[in-house]
């Protein structure tokens, strides 16, 4: 009978077992981690670049839009090498940054909550409270989405739709960002199969993949922006003034 393959060899008594998954279901996981991980980097930065650089994006809602892309860029960027890594079986990086990883990953995962939360509660004052928007949401470098917001005070139709569909498209990112994180969270302490655990893994980091698609598919300014950072359009004097609404 074949001995178990210890991660640390000389540590007989206290080093845990490498396990040995089938050699396809390795490969496979390895190659979907490292494309889930350069997509999720690359668009998030292109979300990053664009709420930073225009000025017309500087709202509110945007703003916390930028910091989801930032937390899920590092996702793609740290957490989901990192996971590769711990896929393999055997940490080698040492204790610290073993720490450094468990931390990084709480944190990430608590500011994507904390957005939600944040982008829910922004979305209710907006459609429920319009009056009352431009003073309970504050922040620096939003004055053009504040004088959109002071005219509500007509109430008119068309801003009432344009609130709606924005709650709208708020609505699908929560959705899928639960149904990315909730087997992981449900399942992961009674799952033993491993196919079912990298599953629930790459389903998790795959959610900061997919907010970047959601955009794209439901905000006409992040496809214009992308078109403009593409063609270096971006890079023009004056570029951050474009009209990209």
């Amino acid at each position: 009978m074949e001995e178990d393959e210890l991660c640390f060899p000389q540590l007989l008594n206290t080093s845990c077992k490498k396990p040995k998954p089938p050699h396809s279901e390795t490969v496979f996981i390895y190659i979907l981690l490292f494309f889930i991980s350069v997509l999720t980097a690359a668009l998030n930065l292109l979300v990053i670049i664009s709420i930073s650089h225009y000025r017309q994006l500087h709202s509110p809602t945007n703003l916390l839009l930028l910091s989801l892309a930032v937390s899920d860029f590092f996702v793609g960027f740290l957490q989901l090498p990192a996971e590769m890594l711990i896929y393999h079986g055997c940490w080698l990086l040492g204790d610290f940054a073993c720490a450094l990883n468990v931390a990084l990953g709480f944190i990430l995962n608590s500011v994507s909550v904390g957005n939600m939360v944040l982008m829910s509660v922004d979305r209710y004052v907006a459609i429920c409270e319009p009056m009352y928007y431009p003073i309970r949401v504050t922040a620096r470098a939003m004055r053009s989405h504040v004088a959109v917001v002071k005219l509500q005070c007509s109430v008119t139709v068309t801003s009432k739709k344009s609130e709606l569909k924005a709650a709208r498209n708020l609505g699908v990112l929560v959705v899928v960002f639960l149904l990315c994180f909730s087997p992981y969270y449900c399942f992961s302490v009674a799952a033993e199969n491993s196919w079912i655990s990298a599953f629930q893994i790459c389903l998790l980091y795959f959610n900061s993949c997919l907010n970047p698609v959601i955009y794209a598919f439901f905000y006409p300014w992040f496809r214009k922006a992308v078109k403009h950072i593409v063609t270096l359009q971006i890079l023009q004097p004056g570029s951050s003034e474009a009209n990209v609404l």
